[in-house]
């Protein structure tokens, strides 16, 4: 068998040899070229198949989010995509955990998710930037529920201009808040318990790709990204889903952007989020903000976004929006006076 072995090699050896021999140098370039193309037809192929089962698939095949369990909890919960998501989850027939820094706001929300969808609600006051000391007060209110979810949506913007890192105030306080999706042990353990559970972890886009003056808002979300991944590596063989959804601009109080063709509302982002549980565990959330990041990545690729002719002219321009907004407060109070 080894001397069969060998001449077949041999033989198959020679062949190639020979139709080496007889190819031009131009037959063999435009061989390299024809596999090049099959290989990047191949590859967009699957990228728009993927995207067909994430995005269109996914609205007919939804998953059952309650053989997770009966309560879901979401943070950053009183507004913007965190209260979009634990709406959503109400909707689909989850009790919903509340969790967030403003008794009254978390009331309200409280109160409508039980008046409008008849689920169970429980609210927790804490404020994440405290650290490690509201963790065990969390895990006591949490005490008995049956915990499938946790959507992991807690943050903070620093600035709503283009800023220097060293202008960044409070940049240590921003820096504490990576510390929040570390304490996802809480929950981990919870769920290895139950062989089941699905994490949530809200990223950007922002992260996918360097983004000078946005510096410390970019290294926290590619942060996320990379550690959500990690943990559904490691975790999804014992029954444990972690999803990284990262998505472009959403209208809410934080972006102050009013919805349009490229803006999606806080609600209809949850909606088409949601839907794509199960079918990805990377996701910009919906078509549309997809779409965007492709174009961003071939209008305005690194070389350009890194120069220092790009950063120069943002850090203008957002001096300029500040100095506007300072003479319109100043204005402001004369004519109050």
């Amino acid at each position: 068998q080894l001397l069969m072995q060998a001449h077949n090699e041999d033989r198959l050896f020679h062949w190639i040899q020979k139709l080496c021999c007889k190819m031009s140098f131009s037959d063999v370039l435009a061989t390299i070229g024809g596999l090049t193309v099959a290989f990047y037809l191949l590859k967009l192929s699957w990228t728009c198949c993927c995207g067909l089962r994430e995005y269109f698939l996914s609205k007919l095949w939804q998953v059952n989010l309650r053989r997770y369990g009966q309560w879901a909890v979401v943070t950053g919960a009183t507004s913007g995509i965190g209260k979009a998501y634990a709406c959503e989850l109400a909707r689909r027939g989850l009790n919903v955990a509340l969790v967030s820094r403003s008794a009254k706001k978390l009331q309200e929300v409280a109160r409508e998710i039980e008046k409008q969808y008849g689920r169970k609600t429980r609210t927790i006051q804490v404020d994440f930037t405290e650290g490690h000391s509201i963790y065990p007060a969390i895990a006591e209110q949490l005490q008995g529920l049956e915990i499938g979810i946790l959507v992991n949506n807690v943050g903070m913007v620093y600035s709503d201009c283009f800023t220097y890192f060293l202008d960044v105030p409070d940049a240590g306080q921003v820096i504490s808040l990576i510390q929040i999706k570390m304490t996802l042990w809480t929950f981990i353990f919870h769920l290895l318990h139950r062989k089941t559970g699905l994490i949530i972890n809200i990223s950007s886009e922002a992260g996918i790709r360097p983004q000078p003056l946005l510096s410390l808002y970019c290294a926290t979300k590619i942060f996320v990204t990379y550690f959500s991944q990690c943990l559904h590596a490691e975790y999804k063989s014992m029954g444990i889903t972690v999803q990284c959804v990262a998505p472009f601009i959403v209208s809410t109080k934080m972006t102050n952007m009013k919805v349009n063709s490229f803006v999606k509302s806080a609600p209809e982002f949850a909606h088409d989020a949601l839907n794509t549980v199960g079918h990805s565990n990377y996701t910009s959330g919906c078509l549309s903000h997809a779409l965007q990041d492709m174009a961003l990545a071939i209008l305005l690729p690194d070389w350009i976004r890194m120069s220092s002719f790009l950063i120069i002219k943002l850090a203008n321009q957002a001096k300029r929006i500040k100095s506007e907004r300072r003479v319109c407060k100043e204005n402001l109070k004369i004519k109050l006076k």
